[in-house]
């Protein structure tokens, strides 16, 4: 069993997709998928950290451990710090964040993002990225870059191409072989004496500009480590086309497995 532990953020509320976490993927809801699957990444324990009764009572029902949390959260990474404050956690505890939308995570994402800060003492967070390899995601706002030092320290998080590669010309397609930019893919791992203290953090201007709560950490003296991944993640469920998606993919594993 992997020494960490991961809570869910679950807020039932959702601008793009109303009351997401209890749409059904088959005849489970959306929160309940994830949960499963996070159960199979043997962690040392599972929370669900939800603001909602009808959440709460469902997730209750099938034996999971869920958390009633304030509903003003502004962002999961506060809700989870009300987590680490409730539970007692010990300062040196690692907690991953795994998104409530996001049923179908590989669990090797969240086992490569707890190894990393385990293996980093000093670090407070860790967090993942993969290799860019076109143009278009290079200058894609959507897409976060991380630039980071020798030690896998993150210097930068942007929505601006950065790296920018100096005399190298703008094109499409394929970046050239020397450019070697890369996505942040957004799966954390802290420390739970940072969560204790992250609500208390000054938020940056950097932080406000970019639209990136991670650049907190940073701008606070602390500090994130990187760990490359081959892949990007399935993305999470935030839309009715995602969620139409999930379906079909679920309904043809469940033909495959039958």
């Amino acid at each position: 069993m992997n020494n960490f532990t991961i809570v869910i953020p679950a807020r039932l509320n959702s601008t793009r997709l109303p009351n997401k976490m209890m749409l059904l993927i088959g005849d489970q809801p959306v929160i309940e998928h994830t949960w499963r699957q996070a159960m199979s990444a043997q962690a040392k324990k599972v929370i669900v950290a939800t603001d909602d009764q009808s959440i709460f009572d469902h997730m209750k029902s099938i034996g999971a451990e869920v958390v009633m949390t304030s509903k003003s959260h502004p962002t999961g990474t506060d809700r989870l710090a009300e987590v680490a404050m409730l539970c007692g956690f010990d300062d040196e505890k690692i907690i991953v964040n795994w998104q409530g939308d996001e049923p179908f995570l590989p669990f090797e994402f969240i086992e490569k993002v707890a190894n990393k800060l385990e293996d980093n003492p000093k670090a407070a967070m860790s967090t993942l990225a993969t290799r860019i390899d076109s143009w278009e995601d290079f200058f894609n706002a959507n897409v976060v870059k991380v630039v980071h030092g020798h030690s896998d320290e993150a210097l930068y998080f942007s929505r601006a191409p950065i790296p920018f590669p100096r005399g190298v010309e703008k094109g499409t397609g394929e970046l050239p072989a020397n450019v070697q930019p890369l996505r942040h893919i957004g799966v954390y791992a802290y420390r739970a004496f940072f969560l204790k203290e992250y609500p208390k953090l000054k938020p940056s201007l950097l932080e406000q500009s970019e639209s990136l709560e991670q650049l907190r950490a940073l701008s606070n003296g602390y500090s994130i480590v990187v760990e490359h991944m081959d892949t990007i993640p399935p993305v999470g469920i935030d839309t009715e086309a995602e969620l139409a998606l999930a379906r079909q993919w679920y309904n043809a594993e469940q033909s495959i497995i039958k």
